[in-house]
């Protein structure tokens, strides 16, 4: 599989979603974080959007949102996120294992994803994800597999207060399995914005990076355009 390609169409795909305004439902506004839906041209289910402010910078919060080695000790909605085959300094394939929702009415999904980072003009981030086939994590029966379509953080400077960032966050997630949609649009809104209520928290103790040309391995190639 050529992961090169297929993520810079998953980038396309992300951008593409943060420009269009149109036909958008707001769901939930819940502590300045707004969750908004419309029906996914992927599968039959939703793609989210959710938006909130994040008193931190854009280069501090996506290298925290990018980061692999803490996730699990703040997003508690995750049993494990594990990075299990690298491509680049950009791109990695990761491996993940939901908790249950909804009062153990949906029972645990792991996922095998194919996350990659790019920066883009305006010092904007985008961290993206999609599902792909990856033969040494085959589906198990411990767990269902679920399948994410094209989601990504957007993280770009908050325009009336650079060292703030906000963050827009899509998500169209294939839960599979027998869940009936009702359940699924009943919980989705309030784990989003829980989401990132975790994320706040987890980012305080997060350690910035030394510099505006920093990457999270070191690399100056942060700031390159690819």
């Amino acid at each position: 599989m050529d992961y090169k390609a297929l993520t810079q169409q998953t980038v396309q795909e992300i951008l593409g979603y943060n420009q269009d305004k149109s036909g958008w439902k707001v769901v939930k506004i819940s502590k300045k974080i707004t969750v908004s839906k419309k029906p996914s041209k992927k599968f039959q289910g939703n793609l989210y959007r959710v938006e909130g402010i994040f008193p931190e910078s854009a280069c501090k919060l996506s290298d925290f949102l990018y980061k692999t080695e803490n996730r699990v000790t703040w997003d508690k909605s995750l049993k494990a996120y594990n990075m299990v085959h690298k491509i680049d300094s950009d791109t990695f394939i990761c491996h993940t294992i939901t908790q249950s929702f909804a009062m153990g009415s949906i029972s645990p999904r792991d996922f095998v994803d194919l996350v990659s980072f790019k920066h883009c003009e305006g010092n904007m981030d985008i961290i993206t994800s999609r599902s792909v086939d990856f033969p040494a994590y085959p589906p198990s029966s411990n767990y269902i597999r679920g399948y994410n379509h094209a989601c990504g953080y957007v993280c770009s400077p908050l325009q009336e207060n650079p060292a703030h960032s906000r963050l827009v966050m899509f998500v169209q997630t294939e839960m599979r399995g027998k869940l009936s949609p009702s359940i699924i649009e009943a919980t989705m809104p309030s784990n989003l914005v829980n989401f990132i209520l975790n994320a706040k928290e987890g980012i305080k103790t997060h350690k910035a990076p030394s510099g505006r040309g920093c990457h999270r391995n070191g690399h100056s190639s942060f700031l390159r355009k690819k």
